[in-house]
């Protein structure tokens, strides 16, 4: 049964806004994005940052790690060992559990390879890692990595970072019909708050965006934005939109009118 938090492996997250660091113009940026989203998880790519070498500057020494959580990513792999390797290294580098597993199959739509991640899934999740997929708005696999014992599912709603936003509301709809003990994270093609609301209308659980926001002419205040239609979102789907009607229904009562 979901709860009224964002519950991931046990543990809640007041916000339901996951973002990402890529595109930003600098860390400190980056920083103020967070701040202004209230996402209490951010997604960093383990080969594309340097988390390892301590001695040099990083995302990490402008991120307040007591109040958001580090979500490794796997960008980049194009195969199950890759994948495996590289969420390795990010828990030996002492980064925690928590993986956002891509693995990418094709390189002009970044597709995930659906076979190849269900593979990695099924062994990191035997590892010990709390694993948060990215795949295609697939019913079946989501189902296959439920099983598998993944501790979320995160279908696109548009190719990664297209901006197109939610181009199949039917498949989200079946997968969050079907999938009703892990969080259905909507991850990729987000591209304003209207996308963000509109997934988190339809029963979401949460987004995880990047783009939408680094690629924003301002993206500070597209955060804040984001954070608004996530909230706004779920608030609208917990009330229970109005039923659709082809007539006209008058908003005031009829008793009473004279006549």
């Amino acid at each position: 049964m979901k709860t009224s938090c964002l519950t991931i492996a046990g543990r809640e997250y007041g916000s339901r806004l996951i973002i990402g660091t890529g595109k930003y113009a600098s860390f400190q940026q980056t920083r103020e994005a967070l701040d202004a989203s209230g996402a209490e998880i951010i997604t960093v790519a383990v080969r594309r940052i340097n988390i390892f070498d301590r001695s040099r500057e990083n995302l990490l020494d402008h991120l307040d790690l007591g109040r958001v959580s580090i979500l490794p990513n796997t960008a980049g792999c194009s195969t199950a060992q890759e994948a495996m390797r590289t969420a390795m290294l990010a828990r030996e580098a002492g980064v925690g559990r928590l993986i956002k597993l891509e693995v990418i199959g094709d390189a002009r739509t970044l597709f995930p390879d659906n076979e190849e991640t269900l593979s990695a899934a099924r062994i990191l999740v035997k590892e010990g890692f709390v694993v948060l997929p990215y795949v295609s708005d697939d019913l079946v696999l989501a189902k296959k990595l439920h099983d598998a014992g993944c501790a979320a599912v995160m279908p696109l709603a548009a190719p990664i970072g297209s901006g197109l936003g939610i181009q199949n509301p039917v498949n989200l709809r079946l997968m969050i019909e079907e999938i009703t003990d892990i969080p259905v994270i909507v991850d990729a093609g987000v591209g304003t708050a209207s996308d963000a609301a509109i997934a988190m209308e339809l029963g979401c659980d949460g987004v995880l965006m990047n783009t939408g926001i680094a690629g924003a002419s301002d993206p500070v205040k597209m955060a804040r934005a984001m954070r608004l239609a996530v909230d706004a979102g779920r608030l609208a789907y917990e009330a229970g939109r109005m039923p659709r009607k082809l007539a006209a229904t008058a908003s005031s009562p009829l008793e009473g009118v004279v006549k």
